[in-house]
């Protein structure tokens, strides 16, 4: 450290780093780096000044060093120490006096700073009151696990990022300013002709508006909030998806659980609730039931639509991976054969690209997807331009619908090795039971045993998996908290790994669970 500069007091000093130590020789001294990535000097300059002065260091009124002097004692342009200089005048820290240089002002902008600064940290923090509670980010990230069994998360090392990045290229080389402005909140045209014509041809879906969100979670957060009261009610699964109950109850309703059995929600039950509570929206993943795969037959779909117009209530169809259906072709969405105009029907790219693209859709009637578009102007008014570009182009030419072939035929095969894995398991005598999936991109396990303790003796061996329990509404009470040591069910991913990474994650999750038997 070399000192370098005195004056009335107030000392400058830099070490051989460039570090610039600016204070007053009672009090404590404060270092900025002059070579700040991304900050002019002078900036960095001022901002060391006006800290000094906050902090009480350099009292009003008191002169500073000359410009000249304080240029040459840190090596630096004259220019630069009389821009900082001009910063604190133009912002009232620093006043400029004829014949006499710059003097730190008499009345600060800020009174009483030094008061201030002496508080104690714990009683100047300012205490946030939320009055709505959002999802709590987990510190755990499944992509951190060497073997992540997290049902729906894409294979990334498959991805043709570079036939992806061809046609983003394109977007950003010949860029439409019209399309960069604020412009349609429903999303770019020629992606709603995409999209529109991909799920007329694929999924039978003719009679609806489309809207672009930002993924599903957008659009079950926007339904939520221009549909829903507080203590509205809306019928969901009772095995389901937490984050949809999260951006229900964001709105104030209360969710009713609808129970299932082996082959999906039970119209039954359904039909006893609509007796006996006003529901207003009923949340539906009928193709492959989240978490449990279950594909909702024909006959059972008709009869809650059927119960739906009666009762008035509209149907939300989450069809998060229609793509990946593997035993013949899915049936057709509900959306499809909707007379009344009552079913909501979201869905989303991200089970085929990946999840940081955020490209999602709603298809409703046009009053409705009006209604969204208004309320997404409120919100962050549209999509990524460019990403909408480069999807639309990546669909017009056809790239879209090769990758999904071959990603389909590349997830069956891992369905596939992952059903022969476990029925190697069985043999081994071990009371696992399961259905093979006819679609979708993981597995509903039975581990014949409870699993109470078993996904976090499992984190410490790299293995990330997700249980009953994690599905079950509710799971946060005392009784279900209880009933959590009684769960028996695990959900396998298998779509984002390959076959070896199959088989040594099964093998360390059975080994974990049954010890001696494996």
């Amino acid at each position: 450290m070399v000192f370098i500069y005195s004056y009335y007091g107030f000392y400058w000093y830099k070490d051989y780093n460039q570090n610039l130590f600016i204070g007053y020789t009672t009090l404590r001294s404060l270092s900025l780096n002059l070579n700040t990535i991304g900050k002019a000097k002078y900036i960095v300059i001022a901002d060391a000044i006006r800290q000094a002065i906050k902090q009480g260091q350099v009292a009003p009124a008191e002169a500073l060093p000359s410009a000249r002097k304080l240029a040459e004692q840190l090596k630096t342009n004259r220019h630069t120490i009389m821009a900082a200089f001009a910063e604190l005048v133009a912002e009232g820290w620093v006043e400029a006096k004829e014949r006499s240089g710059y003097r730190v002002a008499s009345d600060l902008p800020i009174q009483a700073s030094q008061s201030i600064d002496k508080v104690e940290t714990s009683q100047k923090q300012f205490q946030w009151q939320f009055v709505r509670k959002g999802i709590i980010q987990k510190p755990i990230k499944a992509t951190d696990f060497k073997y992540n069994f997290a049902g729906g998360q894409p294979d990334l090392r498959i991805f043709p990022f570079d036939e992806f990045r061809g046609h983003f290229s394109q977007a950003c080389q010949k860029p439409r300013f019209d399309d960069l402005s604020y412009g349609d909140s429903k999303g770019l045209p020629e992606l709603i002709d995409q999209v529109s014509t991909y799920l007329r041809r694929v999924r039978s879906i003719t009679n609806k508006e489309i809207m672009i969100c930002n993924g599903s979670q957008e659009a079950l957060y926007m339904v939520s909030q221009l549909l829903l009261l507080p203590d509205d009610k809306v019928a969901v699964e009772e095995l389901g998806y937490p984050p949809a109950w999260a951006a229900f109850r964001s709105a104030g309703a209360e969710l009713v659980g609808i129970k299932q059995d082996d082959k999906g929600i039970l119209p039954d039950h359904l039909e006893q609730q609509l007796k006996t509570n006003t529901i207003k929206l009923l949340y539906l993943t009928p193709l492959h039931q989240y978490p449990t795969t279950v594909t909702l037959d024909a006959a059972r779909r008709m009869k809650i639509y059927q119960l739906a117009a009666k009762y008035k209530v509209a149907i939300i169809e989450d069809d998060y991976d229609h793509e990946f259906h593997y035993k013949c072709q899915p049936i057709a969405p509900m959306a499809a054969d909707d007379p009344v105009g009552l079913v909501i029907y979201i869905s989303t790219f991200s089970k085929l690209m990946f999840g940081g693209a955020r490209v999602g859709y709603v298809a409703a009637n046009n009053e409705l997807i009006n209604g969204l578009a208004g309320y997404k102007t409120l919100m962050n008014h549209k999509n990524n331009v460019l990403i909408q570009q480069t999807v639309a182009r990546w669909m017009k030419e056809g790239g879209f619908e090769c990758h999904l072939r071959r990603m389909t035929r590349i997830y069956q095969k891992r369905r596939d090795i992952t059903v022969e894995i476990l029925i190697h398991y069985q043999k081994l005598g071990l009371p696992i039971q399961f259905k093979s999936p006819d679609g979708g991109m993981a597995l509903w396990l039975d581990m014949g045993k409870s699993i109470f303790g078993l996904k976090e003796k499992l984190f410490a061996k790299q293995v990330y998996l997700q249980t009953q329990f994690e599905f079950n509404l509710d799971n946060g009470n005392d009784a279900q908290v209880a009933h959590s040591s009684s769960s028996r069910f695990i959900r396998i991913g298998f779509a984002a790994m390959e076959e070896n990474e199959l088989k040594q994650g099964l093998s360390i999750i059975m080994s974990t669970l049954y010890e001696d038997n494996v």
